[in-house]
C-alpha cells in the first residue's frame, strides 16, 4: 500500500478513536466446530498479508493524519477461557470500549474458547470504524474462517494476493457531489424540533462507555414478521424503525397525549450504488445515511407509519441524498466534539438484510453472527445494528453511558421486541 494522507471522513473516524472513546466495529459470531487458537492465528496472519489496510497503522497528528505501512506488528490475537455461556457478551463489552491504538495496527481478534469441552466457540473480531463497515467487517470473518477451514483440512492456503488499495472515500463518490451543501444534522434537528431521549446524565467525551443489549427473533418470528412486511407494503427497515420510535415516544410522552416529532436515521450501502462497484471484501467504510422525519400522534397506526418511513427512505435514495449525505460526516464529528450534548437522531438504524456468507467451512459452522459499533461518543440516541442470518434476526442495541442508563435501554429494547410482536400478530397500535 502507498502511504497516503487520509481522507476527512477517515480523519474524522480517528478523531472520534483518540478523542471519544474509541470509534470500531465489533463482530461476534458463535462457531460451532474444532476452532482453535493455532488456526486462528494463521488465518489472520493470512488477511493481514490479503488487505493492505490491515498492514498499515495511522501516524501523525489530528491536523496530519495518513496511513504508514512498515514493520507492522502481527494482528493481536487474546485467548479467553470461557467461564460460562454468556461470557461472550462480557468479552465483546471489553471490545467496545477498549480504543484501538491505531499507531500499531487497526484490527484485533479474540476467541473465546468453550465450556466442559463442548464444541462452541465465539470469535470476535474489532476493527477500526475509519477502515471497515458492517458489510466489510462480515465478509472479513467469512474470509478467516475460510483460512481456518484450509488449515484443519490436507489443503492449507499458505499464500495470497493482496487486494488492490483503495483512494477515500470522497474520490469514489460522482463528481456531481462536489459542491453540494452540507447541513449538520443537529441544524437539522433544532430546525424542526424534533424530539430525543436526550441526557440523563451528560459527561465529557473520555468518561463514556459504550454498552449494549442484544436480542434475537427466532426463526418462526422472524418469518412472520418478513411476511407481515410484505402483506403491509413495507419493509423490514421500515418495522424495525417504526418500533424503536414508538418505544422512544411512550418513553418520552410519559402519558400524555400531544403529538410528538421524531426522527430516524438509517444507515444506506453505498457499495452497489458506485460506479464501479466496490465489493464487500474490500476493506473500506462505504456507508451513508438518510434522515426521516415523522409527527408520531397517540393513535397512530404502526403499520402506516413502517410505510411512511419506506416511502421517505425511497424518496431519498432517489433524489441521490445519500452522496452529500456522507459528506457531512466530518462536519457533524466536529458539531459533536464542540457540543457534547447534542443528539444527533431520535432512533438510528443500521440493517445490512441478510448476511451473504456461507453458514459451513468445512468442519467449522457460523451458527450466530452479528456486529456491533462502539457509539460511546453518540449520547442520547436509540441505536440499532440487525443481521438476518440462517432465517434468525439478530439484533444489538449500542448505546452511551451515562446517557442511557442500563435500565433505561433494557426498557426501550424490550418495548421495542413487543411492539414487533403486536404487529405481527394484527395489533395496528402497540399497546
Amino acid at each position: 500500500m502507498d502511504n497516503r494522507e487520509l481522507g476527512n471522513i477517515e480523519k474524522a473516524m480517528e478523531t472520534l478513536n483518540r478523542d471519544a472513546g474509541g470509534f470500531s466495529v465489533v463482530t461476534v459470531g458463535r462457531i460451532k466446530g474444532p476452532l482453535n487458537a493455532e488456526m486462528v492465528r494463521q488465518a489472520l496472519d493470512l488477511v493481514q498479508c490479503r488487505h493492505p489496510l490491515l498492514n498499515s497503522c495511522i501516524v501523525g497528528s489530528l491536523d496530519n493524519l495518513r496511513f504508514q505501512t512498515g514493520e507492522i506488528p502481527l494482528i493481536p490475537l487474546r485467548i479467553v477461557d470461557k467461564l460460562h455461556n454468556q461470557q461472550w457478551t462480557d468479552v465483546v463489552l471489553e471490545e467496545l470500549n477498549e480504543k484501538i491504538d491505531s499507531s500499531k495496527g487497526l484490527l484485533r481478534a479474540v476467541l473465546v474458547l468453550p465450556m466442559n469441552e463442548s464444541s462452541v466457540n465465539y470469535l470476535i473480531l474489532t476493527v477500526h470504524h475509519a477502515i471497515s463497515d458492517g458489510l466489510s467487517c462480515l465478509q472479513l470473518y467469512s474470509e478467516i474462517l475460510t483460512y481456518c477451514q484450509s488449515f484443519g483440512s490436507n489443503q492449507p492456503i499458505t499464500q495470497v494476493i493482496s487486494l488492490p488499495t483503495l483512494p477515500p472515500v470522497e474520490e469514489l463518490l460522482p463528481k456531481s457531489t462536489n459542491g453540494l451543501k452540507k447541513e449538520t444534522l443537529c441544524h437539522q434537528l433544532e430546525t424542526l424540533n424534533v424530539e430525543t431521549l436526550g441526557f440523563e446524565k451528560c459527561v465529557s467525551m473520555e468518561l463514556r462507555r459504550c454498552g449494549f443489549i442484544h436480542r434475537q427473533l427466532d426463526t418462526k418470528l422472524t418469518q412472520q414478521l418478513i411476511n407481515t412486511c410484505r402483506q403491509e407494503k413495507t419493509t423490514l427497515q421500515g418495522a424495525f424503525c417504526a418500533a424503536m420510535l414508538f418505544a422512544v415516544v411512550r418513553k418520552i410522552s410519559a402519558g400524555q397525549t400531544n403529538d410528538v416529532r421524531v426522527s430516524c436515521r438509517t444507515a444506506v450501502n453505498l457499495r452497489q450504488r458506485l460506479k464501479p462497484v466496490v465489493s464487500n471484501e474490500n476493506m473500506i467504510v462505504l456507508t451513508s445515511s438518510l434522515i426521516s422525519f415523522h409527527t408520531l400522534q397517540i393513535n397512530a397506526s404502526f403499520w402506516e407509519l413502517a410505510r411512511d418511513i419506506k416511502q421517505r427512505l425511497d424518496a431519498g435514495l432517489e433524489q441521490g441524498d445519500v452522496f452529500s449525505r456522507v459528506l457531512t460526516f466530518s462536519h457533524n464529528v466536529e458539531s459533536l466534539l464542540r457540543r457534547p450534548d447534542e443528539v444527533l437522531a431520535t432512533v438510528s438504524v443500521s440493517n445490512v438484510g441478510r448476511v451473504n456468507i456461507p453458514r459451513v467451512y468445512g468442519s467449522l459452522e457460523i451458527e450466530e453472527i452479528s456486529f456491533i459499533p462502539s457509539l460511546a461518543a453518540y449520547g442520547g440516541v436509540f441505536c440499532a445494528t440487525v443481521t438476518t442470518f440462517q432465517g434468525k434476526i439478530f439484533w444489538n442495541f449500542p448505546f452511551s453511558e451515562p446517557a442511557i442508563s442500563l435500565h433505561t435501554m433494557e426498557k426501550l429494547v424490550n418495548s421495542t421486541v413487543s411492539c414487533i410482536i403486536d404487529a405481527c400478530q394484527g395489533f395496528s397500535q402497540p399497546r
